[in-house]
């Protein structure tokens, strides 16, 4: 019988994402603190994060295949790291601080088998150029999209994307907080593979 799938976050965005694989799974918040630690690099923190949030959940599905992932960004030349902003005048900071520079996005993906303890990780980098933005731009854009709850304070599967020059890396999706080629992958490593006909059934 194969595990149930649960994906240990809260974010209305990775939901979205995991449906596009079409595998039946349910989600639990994982609620745990996720304050940096002093001198912590944010390869560090972003996988320990993830790690954390997947453990927190399993403990409460010990049957289940459990996804944790957590995100967050660094502009080019700095060890600041930068995360969510919760409100507008933070995301106004933000995407100021980021006009005409390259931001670094990262993030840390972790799969738990709750019944062995056994996990299985990725980390992923994808890089992105902003275009030079006026204030009056930054502030039209957080007025419309509103993208506080998101990391560098810009929604790129929406009108974050007209912010960009240019985009690099190996998943768009990663910018939305849940990197898809790497998580199927780990599915498939640990036996669930998205595509073999038993995993799910399809109206065709």
């Amino acid at each position: 019988m194969k595990p149930a799938l649960v994906l240990a976050s809260s974010s209305r965005y990775r939901r979205e994402l995991l449906q596009r694989l079409q595998l039946p799974f349910t989600w639990d918040s994982p609620d745990i603190d996720e304050t940096p630690l002093p001198a912590e690099t944010i390869e560090a923190m972003t996988q320990r994060l993830a790690l954390a949030k997947a453990r927190a959940v399993a403990a409460r599905h010990p049957a289940a295949l459990v996804i944790g992932s957590d995100q967050a960004c660094q502009r080019e030349g700095e060890v600041t790291i930068v995360g969510k902003s919760g409100n507008f005048d933070n995301a106004f900071q933000q995407l100021r601080a980021c006009s005409g520079r390259k931001v670094n996005f990262h993030t840390a993906l972790v799969l738990v088998d709750a019944r062995t303890g056994e996990h299985h990780t990725a980390h992923d980098i994808y890089s992105v150029q902003f275009r030079d933005l006026g204030d009056a731009e930054i502030r039209r854009y957080l007025e419309l999209e509103q993208p506080f709850d998101c990391a560098g304070s810009f929604k790129a599967e929406g009108l974050g994307i007209t912010l960009f020059s240019a985009m690099h890396g190996k998943d768009f999706h990663s910018l939305i907080g849940l990197p898809l080629i790497s998580l199927c992958d780990l599915l498939r490593v640990a036996g669930l593979d998205p595509l073999a006909p038993s995993t799910v059934n399809r109206a065709v």
